[in-house]
């Protein structure tokens, strides 16, 4: 497994993190033996960065994810590193809730869901604006005085956000969501990211399933599922995207590699990006996606992707207010 260092970090971390969103109840039903296998897999090939958040099940993304690294996180603590979330409320009247006391409860329920004595990285799931952004910095520099957090970081922000935030202390790491459907950092967040050296470790590189290849026009999901909802999974929008992905699946294919890899090499492969985080409930999922680590993507290879994703429609995802 590549190995990078993460940002302004001392942090050195697999370009492939192992994320557990999908270990909470919010992509339909699973089954959590299996996903703790898959975790564990992940591990015996060299990932060691594990990302998650309070609000994945309110907890219960977290217990999967330590039950998976309960012998590392008790006999060698520094072998792997845990980044979550926190600063949301889903389904109150302040779905995003970066006030101290939020902030400070958030962290003590994840140590507690975990059985850890510090994060690694705590990261502000989305931007509070009823906050301002340099409090919020202030906040988190108070765990980080009381040795319970180690690195700071943010997800969703953009330049602005994260310059506001940067007035009170560094901003280290962010968490955008980027696939090649939806690449808005692109204009000013990943400009900024790569001039203040902040560690950039993506979401949903394969689209929220979008981009793996399995989906068709008859796809349906769960009634739990967030997806089932979402408009970048019905209609034209979703019909003309997999007819782009179709396009791609042959490029890819032509290279001797899947398309979800060539999804997740391209975004390797860009300026500024430092991980990828990619989710998976089975061994064998874990396995095809950490392949992508090793695909290749020329100066030309890329260009063709340009063109190719080029008829592709740009779409939206889940935030702590509902799905769009």
């Amino acid at each position: 497994m590549e190995m990078t260092r993460l940002g302004k970090t001392e942090l050195q971390v697999s370009r492939i993190a192992f994320g557990t969103w999908q270990v909470s109840g919010e992509w339909g039903s699973y089954d959590a033996d299996q996903a703790q296998r898959a975790i564990r897999h992940a591990l015996d090939l060299g990932v060691n960065f594990f990302d998650t958040a309070q609000a994945y099940g309110f907890g219960e993304s977290e217990e999967v994810l330590a039950n998976a690294l309960r012998g590392e996180l008790d006999r060698d603590r520094d072998s792997v590193v845990i980044a979550t979330k926190g600063g949301i409320n889903p389904g109150t009247d302040r779905p995003r809730d970066s006030r101290r006391e939020w902030l400070r409860s958030g962290v003590e329920s994840s140590l507690k869901a975990m059985k850890i004595d510090h994060i690694d990285l705590y990261q502000v799931h989305w931007p509070d604006e009823q906050t301002p952004f340099e409090d919020t910095a202030g906040y988190l520099q108070e765990l980080v005085d009381e040795g319970k957090i180690r690195h700071v970081g943010v997800s969703n922000y953009d330049a602005d956000q994260m310059a506001a935030f940067d007035r009170r202390r560094p901003v280290e790491t962010l968490q955008p969501p980027y696939h090649l459907f939806r690449r808005h950092i692109e204009d000013g967040v990943l400009p900024y990211v790569r001039e203040q050296d902040i560690g950039t470790l993506v979401y949903s590189p394969l689209g929220s399933g979008l981009l793996t290849g399995s989906m068709d026009e008859n796809t349906t999901f769960e009634d739990s599922d967030w997806r089932a909802q979402a408009s970048a999974f019905q209609g034209e929008k979703f019909r003309q995207n997999l007819e782009v992905i179709e396009r791609l699946t042959s490029f890819a294919a032509d290279k001797g590699v899947e398309v979800s890899q060539l999804a997740i090499a391209w975004v390797l492969a860009q300026d500024g990006i430092d991980v990828a985080i990619v989710g998976a409930r089975s061994e064998k999922n874990i396995e095809r996606s950490l392949a992508a680590v090793d695909v290749q993507l020329s100066a030309d290879d890329l260009a063709e992707i340009e063109k190719i994703t080029a008829d592709g429609v740009q779409v939206t995802g889940a935030a702590p207010e509902g799905v769009s």
